[in-house]
């Protein structure tokens, strides 16, 4: 049996994954989960996969998991949470925000299977994560599904040099705003940017993908993981998300990663490579989809992106920045303090004001991060 750590098991990637291990109860063992909080959907999944351990960060929820499960080893706080990236075979984790930086760190300095959807992470520090999983040895997977494409386009190709890639694609949906115009999407509200019309996500996530800043950070998350420098990863927004990821090499030759748009198939394939085993998900099935439609980002009004690559070409603790004051600006947004456009003025003056530390450690990136949650 292979013991997983999950650290977001109540968001919608944690409750993804627990689907995988229901699929595959034969392989999997859940040993450790932890979320944010304490709820009813936490204690559920502690008795129906029996972990050993499970972590709260909200210190009073922690007390009450522990008087629902009096023999379960409870950990509370930020050190609770990240002490499970040294728990398992596989840390898989989806927390939000740079609180999954320290768990990612510990996992990989654990020599553990990082299996990683948390994009702040690889965004604020994933010159120290990769640094260390190069030291130690440790697997990193990515769990989004454009950089799992990535993943197996790179794999498909043997996994070769860097300097045999003239270019990464990554895909976008649009969100439910494309083709809008910035006088319209001053006044959309939450409700109207939560409603993606293909994935089923998270509020933040959500919103970043209305904003197009997820592909900003999807961008800095590929240019960590893959090697590779900005100038050489496009996007393009692709409406039916069947094309996850694409990866076109030095000799014109372009590799895609094709199916239907549902995390379950890329977090099963990070928990089991190099295996591919058998999934009970609907296949795809490419004359119902009919046509697959590609086209340029609108860097006009949607400025987020640009910021991104602003923010990657920097370097030091510009993608901190630019990543904290963006999850700051989008609470914001969905609490009513600002308009949906103001989300990425907010991160432009951040990242205007950003101090300029070329080679930061892991103390200037928390310090970087709490920079950019400030509010103007």
């Amino acid at each position: 049996m292979t013991s997983l750590a999950i650290l977001g098991s109540t968001g919608s990637i944690g409750r993804s994954a627990l689907d995988v291990v229901r699929l595959h109860a034969e392989r999997f063992q859940v040993k450790a989960l932890a979320a944010g909080h304490f709820s009813e959907l936490l204690a559920d999944q502690v008795r129906e996969f029996s972990p050993e351990i499970a972590a709260v960060k909200d210190p009073a929820g922690a007390k009450e998991l522990q008087k629902l499960f009096p023999s379960l080893t409870v950990r509370s706080g930020s050190e609770g949470v990240a002490s499970l990236g040294c728990e398992g075979d596989i840390v898989l984790l989806a927390v939000v925000g740079v609180a999954g930086l320290q768990p990612a760190l510990n996992a990989v300095k654990s020599k553990k299977r990082l299996a990683i959807a948390t994009k702040e992470a690889l965004v604020s520090g994933g010159e120290l994560i990769m640094a260390e999983a190069k030291r130690s040895g440790a697997e990193i997977l990515p769990v989004d599904s454009e950089h799992s494409a990535i993943f197996q386009c790179l794999a498909a190709n043997g996994r070769k040099a860097p300097e045999e890639i003239a270019k990464l694609i990554i895909t976008a949906s649009g969100g439910p705003f494309r083709g809008k115009s910035a006088e319209y999407l001053e006044n959309v509200t939450p409700e109207e940017a939560l409603a993606h019309p293909v994935w089923r996500m998270g509020k933040k996530i959500s919103v970043d993908s209305a904003t197009m800043m997820n592909k900003g950070l999807e961008v800095i998350e590929a240019s960590r993981l893959y090697n590779v420098p900005g100038e050489k990863i496009k996007v393009l927004i692709h409406p039916q998300s069947i094309v996850h990821s694409l990866v076109e090499f030095v000799d014109g030759a372009q590799l895609a990663q094709l199916s239907l748009p549902d995390m379950r198939l890329a977090i099963q394939y990070a928990l089991t490579f190099p295996e591919r085993t058998k999934s009970p998900l609907r296949s795809l099935n490419l004359s119902e989809v009919g046509k697959l439609e590609f086209f340029p980002p609108d860097l006009v009004n949607f400025p987020s992106l640009e910021l991104a690559y602003r923010a990657l070409k920097e370097g030091g603790v510009a993608p901190a920045v630019l990543s904290g004051a963006n999850e700051r600006a989008v609470g914001d947004f969905l609490e009513g303090r600002i308009s949906f456009n103001q989300i990425p003025r907010f991160v432009e003056r951040k990242l205007d004001a950003a101090p300029r530390i070329p080679k930061p450690t892991l103390e200037d990136i928390i310090m970087a991060d709490s920079f950019a949650r400030e509010r103007a």
